[in-house]
């Protein structure tokens, strides 16, 4: 961005420079920063509107607080954006989510002003407590501010730190950034109990310093605000469920506006003895005209035009996964009444904002609530319905406990269809898919499928409608498909069979997965060696298809197994069996090629599996030492240290 446009934010080296500007100096400083934040997006695409909606609050913060001293956490992260332009790291805000750049959320290691990473939400409370507990037993910590979304709100976790907070009564500031929309539109009891929130009394000078300003809100947050003062009418008390909690409450208040913003928060440091929260009004996509306009306010963009907002678009490729599930569940649910879908605040993102439409009376979004998501699917599948639980693989680890106790423990049918599994490029370790094959795999009666292509994930959809004893999963990539023919419909598969795609007679490559294409790509490498290879596709981790495994153990000098999984999950399950077969006693040479033991940090995808030691060239090298015929090794392995 030419800065001659930005004179005040390029004399931003960190936030203690804010403190020396005047109040309107720091509003027009707010409008520069908006403007550098869509401007550096335009370029690297990532999340937007959250970050425009808070311009004025990440300003007002760090003028009023010290940070880092004073600690700022934001919940989820997302909207961190403009914190990271204010806090030195403008230099590289065109590096957001690129290969060896920032990462798109706040992260410990990358700045001493963040200091809690954060991507996934209703976290912060919990985080800011610890702090808060951490300073009052001597640690060089001074105040804590969390920035929490009124989506966030809808998880229970949210709630128990308000709860615990307000028993331990700490010095704590909570602001609700009440954008009215987390991802998806909210839902629930708490967004209609937000909308009617009044500004209460907890200092009779923190509600001079909001007062009027509901009056002085432009209209759409005038009566977003207006909507808020219901709450006390025919009620004896005016306490609000916050305060109920133990916080004091603050507002509503226009987040908008920088007067108010600095003259709450001032007050609120220099008076708050216990825990508050303030509640803050903002418009998702503040001062862009196409995000303003936009019905998800440009949460999260491709590359675009400043000028005109339009995104980048790939050339015309196969259909994403997430497109081809919801088009097979629409299909399900057409023919079988008892189908219903459950999300959680991801209608768009899992493709389930179709279905939606067609079956409204069948499509539940919990909010930002997974476990309760999991446990209400297992009361539907208890009570005869067919639920199709659709979460992405990373925020499917939030309701473990439910996933084992209510519905794997009572062998309830419920589906899960699990969304970016592996990994996932720009967002990083934070989404990566890479668990739910090892903790699933784990649990008795639980099926576990893995599309290789979009055929197969069409077909897995139809097998999970009719597995109706027990639990279901099936894992499918993020992004567009390998380009295959899809069928009318897709047809149920025999549980536990895998195929066999390509026969040879050397080596055995067992995918289970997304990589059966750089399996593919890594035979013909080994055919250019002489090595005639057989390529299997699993298609099942749970049950495993016995007879395939073992033919293909007997038939083969090598055997490679190849996952989009951590460690412990399909290939530690085909080493058991191998094992309790007793094949491994005869001398079989396998290796099981998983995600390695650490957290791959954000880049392309290719280059997030190459790193990995999951592509073709890797997979041939595998193959290739395994035979004594490798030139360098390529993948991890472990050194052997001779005896003394």
């Amino acid at each position: 961005m030419d800065s001659s446009a930005t004179p005040l934010l390029d004399r931003i080296a960190e936030p203690a420079d804010l403190r020396a500007m005047s109040d309107h100096t720091l509003e027009r400083l707010a409008s520069e920063l908006r403007s550098e934040t869509i401007a550096a997006v335009s370029v690297t695409g990532g999340h937007l509107g959250a970050g425009l909606g808070v311009v004025e609050l990440t300003v007002a913060i760090h003028a009023v607080f010290d940070t880092p001293r004073d600690r700022l956490i934001f919940d989820v992260g997302h909207q961190c954006y403009p914190h990271k332009i204010l806090t030195g790291r403008r230099d590289r805000i065109r590096t957001l989510r690129k290969g060896g750049g920032l990462s798109g959320f706040t992260k410990r290691s990358e700045s001493r002003y963040d200091p809690f990473g954060a991507a996934h939400s209703s976290t912060s409370i919990s985080a800011g407590l610890g702090f808060a507990v951490a300073r009052d037993h001597g640690r060089d910590v001074g105040d804590v501010i969390c920035v929490i979304g009124d989506g966030a709100l809808s998880a229970g976790m949210a709630y128990e730190a308000m709860n615990n907070a307000g028993h331990l009564g700490k010095r704590l500031i909570v602001i609700l950034n009440d954008n009215d929309m987390s991802i998806s539109p909210p839902v629930g009891a708490m967004s209609k109990h937000l909308a009617r929130l009044y500004a209460g009394e907890p200092f009779q000078d923190l509600k001079a310093a909001a007062k009027g300003a509901v009056s002085r809100l432009p209209k759409p947050l005038r009566l977003g605000a207006e909507r808020a003062r219901g709450l006390v009418k025919g009620l004896v008390s005016g306490a609000s469920l916050f305060e109920d909690l133990g916080f004091s409450y603050v507002g509503p208040i226009d987040g908008h506006d920088m007067g108010t913003l600095l003259e709450v928060l001032r007050t609120v440091r220099s008076r708050a003895d216990g825990p508050i929260l303030i509640h803050a009004i903002t418009r998702k996509g503040k001062g862009y005209p196409p995000a303003e306009k936009a019905a998800d306010k440009y949460h999260g963009v491709a590359r675009f035009d400043v000028a005109t907002g339009v995104q980048a678009s790939a050339p015309a490729s196969a259909p994403t996964y997430t497109k081809v599930f919801a088009n097979a569940l629409a299909a399900e649910a057409e023919a079988d009444p008892r189908v219903v879908a459950i999300t959680a605040a991801m209608a768009s993102g899992t493709g389930l904002d179709g279905f939606q439409k067609r079956f409204p009376d069948r499509f539940f979004d919990v909010g930002i609530a997974e476990q309760h998501g999991v446990t209400f699917a297992a009361g539907l599948a208890a009570a005869g319905m067919r639920p199709f639980c659709a979460i992405y693989s990373t925020f499917l680890q939030r309701a473990y406990d439910q996933i084992v106790h209510d519905v794997a423990l009572q062998r309830l049918p419920v589906r899960f269809a699990i969304d970016r599994a592996g990994l996932v490029g720009e967002d990083g370790p934070t989404h990566a898919g890479s668990y739910d094959l090892g903790y699933l795999c784990n649990l008795p009666d639980f099926v576990v499928m893995a599309a290789a292509d979009e055929a197969e994930l069409m077909h897995m959809v139809a097998t999970a409608h009719g597995i109706d004893d027990r639990p279901s999963a099936f894992r499918y990539p993020r992004g567009s498909g390998r380009g295959v023919a899809l069928p009318a419909r897709g047809e149920a598969l025999a549980i536990g069979r895998g195929r066999i795609l390509r026969e040879g007679t050397t080596a055995a490559i067992l995918s289970l997965g997304g990589r059966l294409g750089e399996c593919f790509a890594a035979a013909d490498r080994l055919a250019q060696r002489g090595v005639s290879t057989t390529i299997a596709d699993a298609r099942f981790a749970k049950p495993l298809d016995r007879d395939l495994i073992l033919r293909l153990a007997r038939d083969h000098e090598v055997l490679v197994t190849v996952e989009e999984g951590a460690a412990g999950g399909f290939g530690a399950h085909v080493l058991h069996l191998l094992a309790a077969e007793g094949v491994l006693d005869r001398g079989l040479r396998i290796r099981t090629l998983t995600l390695p033991d650490r957290f791959i940090e954000h880049d392309k995808p290719d280059t997030m599996y190459a790193d990995a030691g999951l592509d073709a060239p890797h997979i041939a090298t595998c193959v290739l030492d395994c035979l004594g015929l490798g030139e360098r090794r390529l993948y991890p392995v472990l050194a052997l240290v001779p005896a003394a």
